[in-house]
């Protein structure tokens, strides 16, 4: 099994498993490797060392306090982590209007139903008319891989 390290074009950085370098060419070669979090297509590898597993009980090379983030900043992967857990609490937690966001959307601050969490599909024109008419709504990009169930 090979793993490696990967990014998209706009630096999200994630790992992937391949049964070896022809496999990872060939998926890549046919779209099948895409970003998690952006579902960008163009996906390039990373410089890594390679993973030993040699059974010491030492500490662990990759938590030491070199490689921490300063204080006050976060890392880009604390970050991407962050938001991804954010995403599956929003997905977790409302209900899927779909493209009737909208309107759904209206007619609970409108009090023409009941008061209810959802998430769903606007437009931009959409998203701008509701918040001109004073409803509270944020927009929140999915990764193609929350949607639908991972196997």
């Amino acid at each position: 099994m090979k793993v490696l390290d990967l990014q998209c074009r706009h630096g999200h950085s994630f790992e992937g498993w391949f049964a070896s370098q022809a496999d990872y060419d060939d998926q890549r070669g046919r779209g099948l490797v895409t970003c998690p979090v952006c579902s960008d297509g163009e996906v390039s590898k990373m410089l890594s060392a390679p993973r030993l597993n040699l059974g010491a009980s030492g500490p662990d090379p990759t938590t030491s306090s070199s490689n921490a983030a300063p204080v006050g900043h976060a890392a880009p992967q604390q970050l991407q982590a962050a938001w991804m857990q954010m995403v599956r609490h929003v997905m977790a937690n409302t209900e899927d209007v779909g493209p009737q966001f909208a309107d759904e959307a209206r007619k609970i601050h409108y009090g023409e139903t009941e008061e209810r969490s959802i998430r769903g599909q606007a437009t931009r024109e959409e998203t701008e008319a509701l918040l001109d008419e004073g409803i509270d709504i944020l927009p929140l990009p999915v990764p193609a891989g929350l949607k639908e169930p991972l196997q």
